[in-house]
């Protein structure tokens, strides 16, 4: 089965096509520009470089987030036109999740990605033999809210940490669009996915709308 992989959730445009789960090839671009105008000649471009077209893909992966709003709305929207168009399965794998494949050795791994004053989105997962298992669902959280959960209820375990989110513990912060592609033949698999409810991971509002909300509650508490 033939995957098509996009991942537009950091300033990083990243499309991969996979045979199943072993990668055929990639393209990552960071060039400046908006998603909006990189990724459509990357699909092009990928899609060429393997003398594929879309009517050959199998699967749709798109990384949800979190991460950038607009690029993770533009990664979704394209990969489910696609599915609506030439009926192609589509599956929505978490940024947490991709970063949490990047260790491969069995044991918990604390994901996490900086989300500024001193915030992070956080999961935990365990990895047992190539299952990676959630024990905390992606949330957002103080960075000391994180530390101090993982200390009360997983003191007794050895955590590997990937991920910009907590500084001091930050390693791997490498979003891999092949890990992505790997994860969502997983969970496409296992039959836990519904192309149709495909959507953005938001774990916090936007920071425009946390503006806008404070701006009308001002106004609001002056009238």
């Amino acid at each position: 089965m033939k995957v098509l992989c996009i991942d537009t959730s950091s300033k990083l445009c990243s499309v991969a096509i996979l045979e199943d789960t072993t990668l055929i090839d990639k393209i990552e671009l960071d060039n400046g520009l908006t998603h909006s105008q990189t990724l459509m000649p990357l699909i092009r471009d990928i899609l060429n470089k393997c003398n594929l077209s879309l009517k050959d893909i199998g699967l749709l992966v798109s990384n949800i987030g979190p991460g950038s709003f607009t690029g993770i709305r533009i990664g979704i929207s394209t990969i489910k036109a696609f599915s609506d168009s030439l009926n192609i399965p589509c599956v929505g794998i978490s940024a947490l999740e991709v970063l949490a494949y990047n260790i491969k050795d069995n044991g918990l791994i604390c994901s996490t990605i900086d989300c500024k004053n001193d915030n992070c989105y956080f999961a935990l997962y365990e990895l047992v033999d190539g299952t990676y298992n959630v024990l905390e669902e992606p949330c957002s959280k103080k960075v000391s809210e994180v530390l101090d959960l993982l200390k009360l209820k997983y003191s007794n375990k050895s955590i590997s940490f990937v991920g910009d989110g907590i500084k001091e513990k930050s390693t791997d912060c490498y979003l891999s669009v092949e890990n992505l592609g790997i994860a969502g033949v997983k969970k496409f698999i296992n039959n836990d996915y519904v192309g149709e409810v495909v959507l953005p991971l938001y774990l916090k509002k936007p920071q425009a709308q946390l503006q806008l909300e404070a701006k009308e509650n001002k106004n609001e508490f002056k009238n």
